[in-house]
């Protein structure tokens, strides 16, 4: 019989750039949802994951401790624990500390030492005037790149980031997160490509409150953790969405962008185009690509943003990388593909496939529980004449 994998694969190079899934859910009313749904989702598209990297991020599953960070750390070396919280007794009022609760999982191989702390900076040794984000960002920082074997991969107020090595429906199982509830939830599978499956590699990555699930390949990587080095950021994962990840937050935080701007200087018009705009447009988008010009994503991309409030879905702007919406009630949905939408929301009052390069943005409604945001509905930022079909 004729070996047809030559065929479809002429020159056996088993690289497969085009896999990954993501998901996102999010509840504008504010109501709190298990976990159970989104691990149905995301596995409805196993297939796209190797099963080298899984995780998920939830809002609102800490209301015992909304005040506090909430640092998940992992610990890979015999002593790093002890390094690690020795500093943080350092720096940091610890109000509670414990070894992460997890399930014995058979499909989970020899996982690291995973702890949670529930902390607030403290000022005793802090001379200059300092936010209390920027102090835990500067801690965060030190933690990973000094401390061997240590490494913070949640770091946000009444959230948490859950990953490792495996299919995220089996991450989902080892930190049994059918327990958990939040308003908010992302899910990623990962299909590494150019950085090793591990622990701290998987998605989501997240700083403070926020966090990224990406699907794609960022080529602008070196252009991109250059600029950010400016500000003070330090990236210790060699990866593209570690760096999508802190661009947000010096964007948004630091220099007070809206959401809707950080995606425009990640994915503008082309120069041609822009030449061809009014001339208020024109000059937004020039201003943008003059300041911003090295945060701009070259490559193929669809990710969901996250912090408390709002969620973001975003893609390149000729969509080289899937992305569904859908709407539910007070649910919006996002995701690689239409059909995990489905799985869990079968009566869907409105499913579209947003316009490349124009992002798709639920915020909480006005006097919902967890709400420190403006907003109170889904927007998408998309004109009709443009071929979305809008909210």
């Amino acid at each position: 019989m004729k070996d047809l994998s030559r065929l479809n694969n002429p020159y056996n190079d088993e690289k497969v750039i085009s896999q990954c899934s993501i998901f996102g859910m999010m509840d504008t009313s504010g109501t709190l949802h298990s976990g159970r749904d989104i691990l149905t989702a995301i596995a409805n598209m196993h297939e796209r994951g190797n099963g080298l990297g899984g995780g998920l991020a939830v809002y609102g599953c800490y209301p015992d401790y909304p005040e506090d960070y909430a640092f998940h750390i992992m610990y890979t070396v015999p002593g790093s624990r002890q390094e690690t919280e020795a500093f943080l007794k350092r720096y940091f009022f610890v109000r509670h500390a414990e070894a992460m609760p997890t399930f014995p999982t058979e499909a989970i191989k020899i996982p690291p030492d995973i702890y949670r702390y529930f902390v607030s900076p403290s000022r005793e040794e802090v001379k200059e005037i300092i936010s209390d984000d920027d102090l835990v960002t500067r801690r965060v920082f030190s933690i990973n790149a000094e401390i061997d074997g240590a490494f913070v991969f949640s770091s946000g107020k009444n959230m948490g980031v859950f990953k490792g090595v495996g299919f995220p429906e089996e991450i989902g199982a080892f930190f049994g997160l059918e327990n958990y509830s939040g308003y908010l939830w992302t899910a990623h599978g990962r299909f590494p490509t150019n950085t090793q499956g591990w622990w701290g590699g998987a998605h989501p990555f997240g700083l403070l409150d926020w966090t990224v699930v990406h699907n794609g390949e960022i080529s602008s990587y070196g252009a991109n953790r250059r600029f950010l080095e400016m500000y003070g950021y330090v990236c210790t994962m060699q990866t593209d969405t570690e760096v999508i990840a802190y661009a947000v937050d010096l964007l948004t935080r630091k220099h007070g962008l809206p959401i809707e701007t950080v995606m425009d200087i990640f994915s503008p018009p082309v120069w041609e185009q822009i030449d061809r705009m009014e001339e208020k447009r024109r000059k937004y988008f020039e201003t943008l690509r003059s300041v911003y010009g090295p945060l701009l994503l070259n490559g193929p991309f669809a990710i969901i943003v996250a912090h408390h409030g709002e969620m973001v879905a975003h893609t390149d702007r000729i969509r080289l990388r899937p992305m569904v919406a859908g709407i539910s009630g007070d649910i919006v949905y996002t995701s690689s593909e239409e059909s995990a939408i489905r799985l869990i929301a079968p009566e869907l009052e409105k499913v579209w496939i947003p316009v490349g390069g124009h992002p798709v943005i639920a915020r909480l409604k006005k006097g919902a529980d967890h709400d420190p945001v403006k907003g109170g509905k889904v927007i998408c930022q998309i004109e009709e004449k443009e071929g979305n079909r809008p909210c």
